[in-house]
């Protein structure tokens, strides 16, 4: 198969970059899922569209390729250059433009009959005209309707076509936010590109780029929830590498403010209770039937949802909530300790015990899910207390073991 740049499949392109940027540093000889053909055609295909992020290493083993990308740098994305390579047949490449071309302002009107003659009529200039029937325009323009590129007007029988008013004016300092920082980001960097190019005005210190390559995935999620619908998802078990299928009704999409990961938090039917689904984990998402439970469900999950710290439902949400306190103490001159706290503090109260103490406390349905933000407190934490004495345990275990680790037995370092 001769190699170009464009794509077909996006899933397969997905798998290869994220192997390449996420899981990189593999030779050539270790993916062993596809041929070695399959291999060089799709590493070419990633350094056409990266070819200025793409780095190697060489060693005993061979050449490892890997995606290199510094964000102090790299203002936009550069993983959406994937999906701007999407390949197209000669059929839709020649009814693109002509039939934008025929319908070149909004004040030009015609029916599909008319738009198909004059499509005819300019393709006999060509030695081996195409041509295509009114079947393959109206479907053709049905697609663009549905796009907003062409409205479509009833008269009778009669369905008119004219062109669209332009857009209005786009803000570019929003698109390249947008494009960076919102789920489906792609949107607005397909946005970004009609713009007049600019200075850029704003760089992102933690800059979660992968999630570009679940665009697509994630994107039929939200048309799930929007329409209230149950889906099929696929999902990847990496160590055990197969997949498996999820019937479930979607609810709603969290994404960690730490790691940028997005997760689909899910009710499943079949085992009664909340799911949460790594997005970068699913395969495909196929959309079911109308969910006529969907509001009733999720009125009944909407209390519980306060009460999730991250994303765990290991413990079937049953209506026991696991309480942890603590109270934390800073200088005169770390108020930023308070700002964060209050930033951070999720579901969770704050009560001033005095000028430079607070008291921090939270009722959740998993209190292991606090224990790495608890800890990134050390050193100023008086009292902590789980009702949970298993983690409580935990916790003060693990601290024992660090002190023993820097000779601090014996000291109240919390």
């Amino acid at each position: 198969m001769a190699y170009s740049e464009l794509v077909k499949n996006f899933n397969r392109i997905r798998d290869y970059m994220r192997e390449f940027y996420i899981y990189g540093f593999k030779s050539r000889n270790e993916y062993t899922q596809k041929s070695p053909r399959s291999y060089d055609n799709e590493r070419r295909r990633v350094e056409s569209w990266l070819g200025d992020h793409m780095k190697f290493r060489q060693n005993s083993d061979g050449k490892n390729v890997f995606l290199s990308i510094d964000s102090r740098l790299s203002h936009h994305n550069p993983l959406y250059a994937a999906w701007k390579a999407k390949s197209f047949t000669d059929g839709d490449i020649t009814l693109h433009f002509m039939l934008l071309d025929i319908l070149h302002a909004p004040e030009v009107e015609m029916t599909l009959k008319e738009i198909t003659e004059e499509l005819d009529r300019r393709l006999l200039f060509f030695d081996k005209p195409k041509t295509f029937d009114e079947s393959t325009v109206r479907k053709k323009l049905k697609e663009y309707v549905s796009e907003g590129i062409i409205h479509m007007e009833k008269r009778g029988k009669i369905s008119y076509y004219h062109r669209a008013e332009d857009p209005i004016a786009l803000d570019e300092d929003a698109l390249h936010f947008f494009s960076e920082v919102a789920p489906c980001g792609v949107i607005g960097s397909f946005l970004l590109d009609k713009t007049e190019k600019h200075h850029e005005s704003m760089v992102f210190k933690h800059h979660y780029i992968t999630s570009a390559l679940d665009s697509e995935i994630l994107c039929h999620i939200l048309e799930a929830i929007t329409a209230k619908k149950y889906i099929t998802l696929e999902n990847l078990n990496r160590r055990k590498g197969k997949s498996t299928e999820s019937f479930v009704i979607p609810f709603k999409i969290m994404v960690s403010v730490r790691s940028g990961r997005q997760y689909l938090l899910a009710y499943t039917p079949r085992f009664k209770r909340v799911i949460t689904y790594r997005i970068d984990k699913i395969i495909s998402v196929k959309m079911g039937t109308p969910c006529f439970e969907f509001d009733r469900v999720g009125r009944s999950l909407d209390d519980r949802f306060a009460h999730i710290w991250g994303v765990s439902t290991e413990h079937r949400w049953s209506d026991s909530l696991e309480h942890v306190e603590l109270t934390i103490s800073y200088d005169e001159q770390e108020q930023y300790i308070y700002d964060r706290l209050y930033r951070e503090k999720r579901g969770g109260t704050l009560e001033r015990l005095d000028d430079h103490t607070l008291r921090f406390s939270a009722d959740v349905f998993d209190s292991s899910e606090l224990i790495p933000w608890i800890r990134t407190f050390i050193g100023r934490i008086g009292n902590i207390s789980f009702s949970n004495k298993g983690w409580e345990s935990r916790f003060c275990e693990d601290l024992e073991k660090m002190y023993e680790l820097y000779g601090l037995e014996g000291e109240d370092t919390l």
